[in-house]
């Protein structure tokens, strides 16, 4: 099995669970690897480190939700795993350049 075979069932869980817990240890020693194996092997697959690859899912998640909903932005931050909205804002800032609330106003199906 090559490593994008064994790393696809950890990304899709991630993908679809945003908020869940994680960290390196627990795939790594799922996978029979020691945790800075893991890391370099993700990075390998996916280009990225194994924390910034779930911040960025963490990030798309929180788009669809300001897209879709109109629940608040800390409601948001604790559904996606970022425990509040000034993680939320930090990380969206980053990533897309923009907050949270400007986002929404300007790609949200419910505004």
């Amino acid at each position: 099995m090559c490593e994008s075979e064994a790393l696809a069932p950890l990304l899709a869980r991630i993908s679809t669970n945003p908020a869940e817990e994680l960290t390196v240890e627990t795939p790594a020693r799922h996978m029979h690897m020691s945790p800075r194996t893991f890391a370099r092997r993700f990075k390998d697959e996916t280009g990225t480190t194994p924390y910034s690859w779930v911040l960025a899912q963490r990030v798309q998640a929180a788009e669809e939700l300001l897209e879709q909903t109109d629940h608040s932005i800390d409601w948001i931050a604790g559904e996606v795993g970022f425990g509040n909205a000034a993680t939320l804002r930090h990380h969206f800032g980053r990533y897309r350049g923009v907050s949270p609330v400007e986002y929404r106003r300007t790609f949200s199906e419910t505004a």
